[in-house]
C-alpha cells in the first residue's frame, strides 16, 4: 500500500514495541485534533508513548498536537488517546498517516472516535459549535491521494471496502443522547477533507458549500478510510474554530492562532459528549 516496504510487518513491529511499554489491550481509539488534546489528561493509570519512539511512526510537527499515545482507562473504557495526529500536508506518505489506526487495530481496538478542528461552511454555524460528522467528502482521496492505493493485503482488509455508513449509526445515537443529557447543542453535518496546509480561497469555500459540505478541515478522512478498511466502527466530531469567509471582504482572513483560541471553548462540550458516549458504549456491551 503506497510506498510502505511491508505494511503488515511494520504494523506488527510497532504493536510489539507498544506492548513492551504497556501490554493492556485497547478497546477505543480517540484521535484528538488541534487544541483538543486536553481530554487525554483525564485518562486514569496512563502510559504515555511518544510517536517518535514507535518504529515506523512519523513525528507530529504542528502546534496543538503533542504527538503521543496516552493509554489507560477513560470513563471505565480501555482507551488509547492520540494526543495529536500527523497530517498529509506535513509531507508524510498516507500509509504513515494511517499507521496509528492500523496499530490500534492490532492492539484490539473495535471503535474509533475521531475529532478535528474545522472551518464552518454552513451559514448557521458559529465559532465554538460542535458538529457530529454524519458523512465526509474526501477531495484528496477522490483525486488519488488515498491511503488504500497500491497492492492490497487481505490480512488488513478487503480490496474494495464500502464506506457507505462510515460513521456508525448506533454511535451517532449515543452521541446525540449524550449531548442532550449534557445540554450541548450538537450540530450535525458533512465534513470535507482538503489537503492543506493553506486555508481555502472564498471561491473554493463557495464550491465546497455547493457540493454539500458543512465544515472543512485538513485531516480525518484518511484515518476514517483506514479504520473502515480494518473493520473499525467510527464516530466523528468537528469543533468549529472559525467561520468560512465566502467573500474576500467578510472579516479578517483565517489563521491557525484563531483555531487555537477557539479550541478551549469547544473542549468542554466535546469532553461531555465523548464521556456520555463512552458510558453508553460501556453499558451496551
Amino acid at each position: 500500500m503506497n510506498d510502505a516496504p511491508d505494511l503488515y510487518e511494520t504494523i506488527q513491529t510497532a504493536a510489539a514495541y507498544v506492548r513492551t511499554r504497556d501490554p493492556r489491550p485497547w478497546r477505543v481509539l480517540l484521535i484528538l485534533g488541534s487544541g483538543l488534546g486536553g481530554l487525554a489528561d483525564k485518562v486514569q493509570n496512563p502510559t504515555r508513548i511518544s510517536y517518535a519512539d514507535i518504529p515506523g511512526f512519523a513525528r507530529s510537527t504542528v502546534a496543538g498536537h503533542s504527538g503521543q499515545f496516552v493509554i489507560g482507562d477513560l470513563f471505565g473504557v480501555p482507551v488509547a488517546v492520540m494526543q495529536g495526529r500527523v497530517h498529509f500536508y506535513e509531507g508524510h506518505p498516507l500509509w504513515q498517516v494511517g499507521l496509528p489506526v492500523r496499530v490500534a487495530k492490532a492492539m484490539g481496538v473495535e471503535t474509533m472516535i475521531v475529532t478535528n478542528a474545522a472551518g464552518g461552511i454552513h451559514r448557521d454555524f458559529q465559532v465554538a459549535d460542535l458538529m457530529l460528522m454524519t458523512d465526509h467528502i474526501s477531495l484528496a482521496g477522490l483525486a488519488g491521494h488515498n491511503p488504500l492505493m497500491g497492492p492490497n493485503d487481505e490480512r488488513l482488509g478487503l480490496r474494495f471496502p464500502a464506506v457507505t455508513g462510515a460513521y456508525d449509526a448506533q454511535l451517532q445515537r449515543f452521541a446525540v443522547d449524550a449531548a442532550r443529557e449534557a445540554n450541548v447543542d450538537l450540530k450535525q453535518g458533512v465534513y470535507v477533507c482538503v489537503s492543506g496546509p493553506m486555508f481555502e480561497t472564498p471561491a473554493e469555500l463557495r464550491f465546497l458549500r455547493i457540493i454539500g459540505a458543512d465544515a472543512v478541515g485538513m485531516s480525518t478522512a484518511h484515518e476514517v478510510v483506514v479504520a473502515r478498511h480494518a473493520g473499525i466502527r467510527v464516530l466523528g466530531f468537528s469543533g468549529i474554530t472559525n467561520v468560512a469567509r465566502l467573500s474576500a471582504d467578510e472579516g479578517e482572513p483565517p489563521s491557525h492562532s484563531e483555531v487555537m483560541e477557539a479550541a478551549p471553548r469547544i473542549a468542554p462540550k466535546l469532553h461531555a459528549v465523548i464521556e456520555g458516549t463512552l458510558r453508553r458504549m460501556h453499558g451496551a456491551r
